[in-house]
């Protein structure tokens, strides 16, 4: 099998989501001699923001720093954004809604992510979802689907008892006296198509069987998912209760048009 070293020229907007945030410092250091990146920093940096959230911090200050590694960003330098001496914090984008869900990120999450994910949906279940949420999630996911009566729902050697002993996730949606389940397992088998490109939404090519709306009648008969090398020790102390929210009310995400406007005020 070949490894390919990863770098900003082979990032694509499926790849993304398989780096961490040190990664993302990491091949921005090494892309910062290059011209290319001058070039192409908006093409670049759009990749980037299909999968992370980029935060210039208001200050360099150890406790503004501080601050935004308690909310989960990793924070380091990466100079051509704006100020080059401004300190940037870098987060994985969270998965939370069916909405967000693209043939880029769905193997991003787990089969469990995945459940809870489609349970955020309003309760409506399986068949709540658009066409195109289900053709994605289904790229990546075997899924099995069923309405059952509560009662009936774990009788011996029925589809609960049979999909649990095959490892798949199980999600339970009531509805009144009868339950609807979701099932999913990640697929054994993914093709990965070689030649994908940024914006690519077309699924890979995968092979496996999907069973879907399992009929109660066949059951039950009539009766039915900080940057490595940066160090922000300050001698200034640090004084959690000298916090005072409005010293970061200006910090915002990095948008692509950000970006545009620091180049032109260069």
């Amino acid at each position: 099998m070949t490894i390919r070293r990863t770098s900003i020229k082979t990032l694509t907007k499926k790849t993304v989501w398989d780096i961490q945030e040190n990664d993302v410092f990491r091949l921005w250091r090494e892309a910062e001699k290059d011209a290319d990146l001058k070039d192409n920093k908006r093409h670049y940096l759009d990749i980037i923001l299909s999968a992370f959230e980029l935060t210039e911090l208001p200050s360099t200050r150890a406790d503004a720093v501080r601050k935004f590694e308690r909310q989960g960003y990793k924070v380091g330098f990466m100079k051509g954004l704006g100020n080059d001496e401004a300190k940037w914090g870098v987060r994985k984008r969270k998965i939370t809604r069916v909405g967000e869900l693209t043939y880029d990120n769905i193997h991003h999450i787990t089969a469990a992510e995945l459940l809870q994910i489609i349970d955020r949906n309003f309760g409506g279940g399986w068949d709540s979802l658009t066409e195109r949420t289900q053709d994605i999630i289904r790229s990546y996911f075997d899924i099995s689907s069923t309405t059952l009566p509560k009662n009936r729902l774990r009788n011996k050697g029925g589809i609960y008892e049979k999909r649990t002993a095959e490892k798949y996730e199980v999600l339970e949606i009531p509805k009144g006296t009868w339950v609807e389940v979701i099932f999913a397992k990640e697929k054994q088998t993914i093709y990965v198509d070689d030649d994908d490109t940024p914006g690519d939404d077309e699924p890979d090519n995968v092979n496996g069987t999907i069973e879907d709306n399992d009929n109660y009648e066949e059951e039950f008969g009539e009766e039915g998912e900080l940057a490595d090398d940066d160090n922000f020790d300050d001698e200034e102390a640090y004084d959690e209760e000298a916090y005072d929210e409005n010293d970061y009310a200006d910090a915002g995400e990095l948008t692509l048009d950000d970006v545009v406007a620091a180049e032109d005020e260069g």
